[in-house]
């Protein structure tokens, strides 16, 4: 559903995506772990060009990424995203978020996306919100809301830049368990995280990224029980043991 192929990205001097091969099947769950300044983010919005790269080639569903106008703007119908600031429309409310680009982009009646976004509210646990605006929700509901509005698209492979880092703790659950629910649906899915417990349950594979490459690519129980590079033993052991 994914291939990435020989891409690379700077920062100015900085070099911070190195040749980069990376393939997601459909329906697989890839979890990239790392620590800051891996790459991890920068890899996530290369996928639907949120960050342009410099060489290398990018490809979901067997479609190169163009560049810019509306064919990009196709693509990116297909690849939902969720970030780490819930970035919901403020002047909306949750139901309106949800169904705005169901009918601007994808031309749906606005009665069959009301309809639909209501049943994916309900599927977030939050339908019971939907005349609320954003403020007026916890964190763990917006992001709920963000993800279902993702959803809203029927993409055909869903990205996760952090989408817990923001959230008080207790939040953090809520919002794994519609994760790990779709995961269990079977949707393509890369997600760049620091919850191992996630990483290990919902995971078909684990991708580790230090200083701009991939360092291991492996299954969950082989990545957390036997790491083969000293930098995922020492990015394990800082983290698993606090």
């Amino acid at each position: 559903m994914v291939r990435i192929e020989h891409v690379d990205k700077h920062f100015g001097e900085l070099h911070v995506l190195k040749d980069i091969n990376l393939e997601v099947a459909t329906g697989q769950v890839v979890v990239v772990l790392g620590p800051s300044g891996s790459g991890k983010s920068t890899l996530c919005r290369a996928i639907n060009r949120l960050e342009p790269v410099d060489g290398g080639t990018i490809a979901v569903d067997g479609r190169p990424l163009p560049a810019e106008g509306k064919e990009l703007a196709q693509l990116r119908a297909d690849v939902g995203m969720v970030f780490q600031s819930f970035n919901l429309f403020a002047h909306k409310t949750i139901l309106e978020n949800v169904t705005l680009a169901p009918v601007k982009v994808r031309k749906l009646p606005k009665a069959e996306a009301e309809e639909r976004g209501l049943q994916l509210l309900e599927r977030v646990g939050i339908a019971n919100q939907r005349d609320k605006y954003p403020a007026q929700l916890s964190g763990g509901q917006q992001q709920r809301a963000a993800i279902a509005r993702a959803l809203a698209m029927r993409p055909k492979v869903m990205l996760f830049d952090e989408p817990t880092s923001a959230l008080d703790p207790e939040m953090v659950q809520e919002v794994l368990d519609v994760m790990t629910g779709l995961a269990s649906e079977g949707m393509t899915m890369l997600v760049v995280t620091h919850e191992m417990g996630f990483a290990r349950r919902a995971a078909h594979r684990v991708v580790f990224m230090a200083d701009g490459e991939i360092v291991e690519d492996a299954a969950p129980d082989d990545f957390f029980t036997n790491p083969r590079s000293d930098r995922a033993k020492d990015f394990l052991g800082k983290i698993l043991t606090h």
